[in-house]
């Protein structure tokens, strides 16, 4: 039961930290709700304390261009752990992956006008 409680503070935290953060910054806010579900919830609360569509619409676009970037380490992390690589070094290894893909990512968006 503890663990259930501790899960659904955690899971609370990130989904209040999302709604938080995108008042002051929808792209960082994006990066952190790469999850949809996190990301339809911060955008549902967002809504109900900022009801503005400009925010929004720049915090759904960020949050699209952050998933893509995060892909890859979906594909890395299970390539690593087959090869007998232990779990969190396979983690860390994919975090770096896509820590580095997202800053290529919004290097190259900028180039064609996306503020993230």
């Amino acid at each position: 039961m503890l663990y259930l409680a501790v899960k659904a503070i955690i899971s609370a935290l990130i989904i209040v930290a999302v709604s938080e953060l995108a008042k002051r910054s929808p792209a960082m806010a994006a990066l952190l709700a790469s999850l949809p579900l996190v990301s339809v919830l911060g955008m549902i609360w967002l809504w109900r304390d900022v009801p503005d569509p400009e925010r929004i619409a720049a915090h759904a676009e960020a949050t699209f261009w952050y998933v893509l970037p995060s892909l890859p380490m979906f594909l890395l992390v299970p390539a690593l752990i087959r090869r007998g690589v232990d779990f969190y070094p396979a983690l860390g290894a994919g975090l770096v992956l896509t820590v580095s893909l997202y800053l290529l990512t919004a290097a190259i968006v900028s180039r064609f006008g996306v503020q993230l």
